[in-house]
């Protein structure tokens, strides 16, 4: 699988945001003109993560779905309060690619093994929060916000025999942090499934992304701070990856 650059765009009350440890948000600007910038510069795919739908036990934002995936031509994932195959047909009807699921995921696997059935595995990303409590992985639920009290390796493990297309796991420890993606973490799941691996959380300079493909411990690389603050661009982290050899 070709190694991937996926800017991701946390949605809240319509606007793009940021914080640290899923807490500080700060707006970073308008997701439709984020979304075409990014597109620009060389985006191969966008995640849009509706991030309140969940706690605030709404349909994610239907308007940004909308706008988002008719302003740009690659493919866009979408996540954030998806609890139902008719939540999931919605979100594809509108135009996204594939959909990612997290809470409902996990409290209802019967609804992820119908969704998996009935729309294809390549359509279902499961979105994974993850948090050390009495050194051990746990699965957080709500934005991050609750403990499952799930591990994290055995989830895991449900999530391959389901056959669901991908993982998209955060290490809430590293979010919004700029110190580098939680490597040993994401290379204990890697090594244990056969899922394609999307590494979120931490990422605060190009070599963090270049270590992450290097060390072969994800397939993609999601990407907010970086891009969200101006520190570099799509373009430019492809232009580097190339020079370490990781990209073609």
């Amino acid at each position: 699988m070709k190694k991937r650059i996926i800017p991701c765009l946390d949605i809240k009350d319509g606007k793009v945001v940021k914080g640290v440890n899923f807490e500080g948000l700060k707006v970073m600007g308008d997701p439709v003109s984020l979304a075409k910038k990014y597109a620009d510069e060389g985006a191969e795919e966008l995640i849009i993560l509706d991030i309140s739908a969940t706690n605030e036990q709404r349909d994610t934002s239907a308007k940004v779905v909308e706008e988002v995936c008719q302003s740009v031509e690659i493919p866009v994932t979408v996540g954030g309060g998806i609890k139902s195959l008719a939540d999931i047909a919605r979100v594809l009807n509108q135009g996204a690619k594939r959909v990612s699921i997290g809470t409902a995921a996990l409290k209802d696997p019967e609804m992820l093994r119908a969704a998996v059935e009935k729309f294809g595995g390549k359509s279902i990303v499961v979105a994974i929060d993850v948090k050390q409590i009495d050194g051990q992985w746990q699965v957080m639920t709500h934005g991050g916000k609750q403990s499952s009290g799930v591990e994290l390796m055995s989830y895991c493990r449900q999530l391959a025999e389901l056959k669901v297309g991908e993982i998209l796991l955060t290490s809430m420890a590293s979010d919004g942090m700029k110190n580098g993606y939680d490597i040993e973490l994401l290379k204990m799941v890697k090594t244990a499934i056969g899922l394609p691996l999307i590494a979120s959380g931490g990422c605060g300079e190009m070599s963090h992304i270049a270590e992450l493909f290097i060390e072969e411990a994800a397939d993609a690389a999601l990407v907010a701070s970086l891009l969200h603050y101006g520190d570099t661009t799509v373009d430019e982290i492809q232009d580097f990856l190339a020079t370490q050899g990781v990209l073609p």
